[in-house]
Protein backbone atom coordinates (compact mmCIF):
# COMPACT_ATOMS: atom_id res chain seq x y z
CA UNK A 1 0.00 0.00 0.00
CA UNK A 2 3.07 2.26 0.89
CA UNK A 3 4.58 1.74 -2.48
CA UNK A 4 1.13 2.94 -4.31
CA UNK A 5 0.95 5.96 -2.39
CA UNK A 6 4.51 7.17 -3.48
CA UNK A 7 3.87 6.06 -6.88
CA UNK A 8 0.49 8.01 -7.51
CA UNK A 9 2.70 11.47 -5.86
CA UNK A 10 4.92 10.86 -8.02
CA UNK A 11 2.93 10.60 -11.02
CA UNK A 12 0.32 13.48 -9.70
CA UNK A 13 3.78 15.83 -9.14
CA UNK A 14 4.85 14.81 -12.44
CA UNK A 15 1.47 15.96 -14.25
CA UNK A 16 0.29 18.66 -12.46
CA UNK A 17 3.57 20.34 -12.96
CA UNK A 18 3.58 19.66 -16.99
CA UNK A 19 0.27 21.34 -16.88
CA UNK A 20 1.46 24.10 -15.30
CA UNK A 21 4.02 24.61 -18.09
CA UNK A 22 6.54 23.90 -15.38
CA UNK A 23 9.65 21.91 -16.01
CA UNK A 24 11.74 19.69 -13.21
CA UNK A 25 14.93 20.14 -13.21
CA UNK A 26 16.28 16.59 -12.11
CA UNK A 27 20.00 17.87 -11.19
CA UNK A 28 18.59 20.92 -8.56
CA UNK A 29 15.45 18.71 -6.90
CA UNK A 30 16.03 16.32 -4.81
CA UNK A 31 13.53 15.12 -1.78
CA UNK A 32 12.99 14.10 2.03
CA UNK A 33 10.73 11.02 3.82
CA UNK A 34 10.10 12.98 6.98
CA UNK A 35 9.07 10.24 9.51
CA UNK A 36 10.12 8.69 12.53
CA UNK A 37 10.26 5.37 10.95
CA UNK A 38 14.31 4.91 9.86
CA UNK A 39 13.23 2.91 6.99
CA UNK A 40 10.08 4.87 5.30
CA UNK A 41 11.22 6.21 1.77
CA UNK A 42 14.61 4.26 1.65
CA UNK A 43 12.69 1.95 -0.90
CA UNK A 44 11.38 4.70 -3.14
CA UNK A 45 12.74 6.33 -5.73
CA UNK A 46 11.01 9.24 -7.25
CA UNK A 47 11.61 8.92 -11.06
CA UNK A 48 10.74 10.83 -13.93
CA UNK A 49 11.83 10.45 -17.74
CA UNK A 50 14.48 8.04 -16.43
CA UNK A 51 15.95 10.39 -14.29
CA UNK A 52 15.97 9.48 -10.21
CA UNK A 53 15.50 12.13 -8.15
CA UNK A 54 18.14 12.29 -4.66
CA UNK A 55 16.47 11.38 -1.84
CA UNK A 56 18.07 13.23 1.09
CA UNK A 57 18.36 12.96 5.58
CA UNK A 58 18.93 16.59 6.22
CA UNK A 59 19.10 19.90 4.52
CA UNK A 60 19.11 23.31 5.20
CA UNK A 61 15.80 25.51 4.82
CA UNK A 62 16.05 29.15 5.52
CA UNK A 63 19.10 28.85 8.02
CA UNK A 64 17.24 25.50 9.68
CA UNK A 65 18.83 22.13 9.48
CA UNK A 66 15.69 19.89 8.80
CA UNK A 67 16.26 15.83 8.74
CA UNK A 68 14.06 13.09 7.86
CA UNK A 69 13.98 12.04 11.42
CA UNK A 70 11.81 15.09 12.53
CA UNK A 71 15.03 15.70 15.08
CA UNK A 72 15.99 19.12 16.65
CA UNK A 73 18.46 18.41 18.98
CA UNK A 74 21.37 19.25 16.92
CA UNK A 75 19.63 22.60 15.44
CA UNK A 76 19.06 23.61 19.11
CA UNK A 77 22.77 23.45 19.66
CA UNK A 78 23.89 24.94 16.89
CA UNK A 79 21.52 28.42 17.58
CA UNK A 80 22.72 27.84 21.32
CA UNK A 81 26.25 28.12 19.96
CA UNK A 82 25.75 30.51 17.83
CA UNK A 83 24.01 32.94 20.33
CA UNK A 84 26.77 32.15 23.14
CA UNK A 85 29.43 33.00 20.50
CA UNK A 86 27.44 36.08 19.79
CA UNK A 87 27.36 36.80 23.47
CA UNK A 88 31.14 36.60 24.04
CA UNK A 89 31.44 38.41 21.30
CA UNK A 90 29.70 41.30 22.55
CA UNK A 91 30.65 40.86 26.63
CA UNK A 92 33.34 43.97 26.36
CA UNK A 93 29.70 46.32 25.58
CA UNK A 94 27.61 44.57 27.85
CA UNK A 95 29.72 44.25 30.93
CA UNK A 96 30.60 48.17 30.24
CA UNK A 97 29.50 50.52 32.62
CA UNK A 98 29.28 53.71 30.40
CA UNK A 99 26.15 51.70 28.66
CA UNK A 100 22.96 51.95 30.32
CA UNK A 101 21.02 49.03 31.37
CA UNK A 102 18.41 49.96 28.37
CA UNK A 103 20.75 49.70 25.64
CA UNK A 104 22.63 46.52 26.61
CA UNK A 105 19.03 45.01 27.34
CA UNK A 106 18.11 46.56 23.23
CA UNK A 107 21.38 44.76 22.12
CA UNK A 108 20.59 40.84 23.93
CA UNK A 109 16.88 41.44 22.23
CA UNK A 110 17.89 42.38 19.19
CA UNK A 111 21.45 40.22 18.50
CA UNK A 112 21.39 37.18 20.45
CA UNK A 113 18.08 36.31 21.39
CA UNK A 114 17.19 36.51 17.61
CA UNK A 115 19.90 34.32 16.74
CA UNK A 116 18.68 31.74 19.13
CA UNK A 117 15.11 32.11 17.71
CA UNK A 118 15.90 32.51 14.24
CA UNK A 119 14.19 29.51 11.85
CA UNK A 120 12.02 28.54 15.49
CA UNK A 121 9.29 28.93 13.08
CA UNK A 122 10.21 25.84 10.85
Amino acid sequence: MEGAYYEETQGNFIVVSKEKGLEVNADKTKYMVMSGDHNIGRSHNIKTDNTFFESLEEFQYLGTTLTNQNSFQEEIKNRLKSASAFFHFLWNLLSSSSLPKNKKIKLYKTIILSVVLYGCET
